[in-house]
């Protein structure tokens, strides 16, 4: 399947909203020609030093129309894919594109691992006293709060490649548990910290009748 691309160096994950700005003529273009032939584009990830991998994306509502063009657009992400090949421009366009394939989105995980990793995302919000929305675990799955999780570009990008569900959430909870033990740490460091910071009276070690002390 072709696609046009609007490459970013920002990952958006299946299900998730996309604001974008438009400003650039060729992206202009881009939006309207979605507004007029209801097609879809891709979203290639700028990482790396290259283009990929990326999310199919389909335009939802132009928000916003600015006297010079201009564009504020909400999209929703839809699928991921890799690109089999790239044009910098489409014919008779602007904007580049390429043949893409999907990858596969295979729903495999259980109810009890979906707890384990809300479970852990709970805990993690309550180290960094941070407040948390409580989510149904019904509802829950690896692409809800992936952006609020800690995670690195790169460890996104990871995971926006794994196909599988059982996989994702085995990744994040590896995540979690990893940044849950690091932040634990560090509040008993800085506990420690401030009890070293106090004075105290110490009793003298009696050295009578330790063997080998003269």
């Amino acid at each position: 399947m072709k696609l046009p691309f609007f490459p970013l160096r920002t990952i958006f994950f299946p299900g998730e909203t996309v604001p974008l700005h438009i400003f650039e003529e060729r992206y202009k273009q881009l939006i309207l020609d979605c507004r007029a032939e209801a097609i879809t584009f891709g979203i290639p990830v700028y990482i790396n030093n290259g283009l990929a991998y990326g999310t199919e994306v389909q335009l939802v509502e132009v928000v916003n129309t600015y006297d010079g063009g201009e564009m504020d657009v909400t999209c929703v992400a839809r699928q991921v894919f890799r690109i089999l090949s790239f044009e910098n421009r489409l014919p008779g366009k602007l904007y580049a594109g390429g043949e893409v394939a999907f990858l596969d989105n295979i729903n495999d995980a259980d109810q009890s691992l979906r707890q384990e990793v809300l479970k852990g995302i709970r805990e993690l919000y309550a180290l960094m006293d941070v407040p948390f929305t409580p989510i149904s675990v019904d509802k829950f799955h690896s692409f809800v709060l992936v952006h609020k999780m800690g995670l690195s570009m790169e460890q996104e990008y990871e995971l926006l490649l794994i196909p599988g569900e059982r996989d994702r959430l085995n990744y994040i909870n590896r995540h979690l548990n990893t940044t849950i033990a690091i932040l634990k740490e560090v509040e008993r460091t800085k506990k420690t910290i401030v009890l070293n910071g106090d004075f105290k009276n110490f009793d003298p070690l009696d050295f009578e009748g330790i063997e080998g002390y003269n």
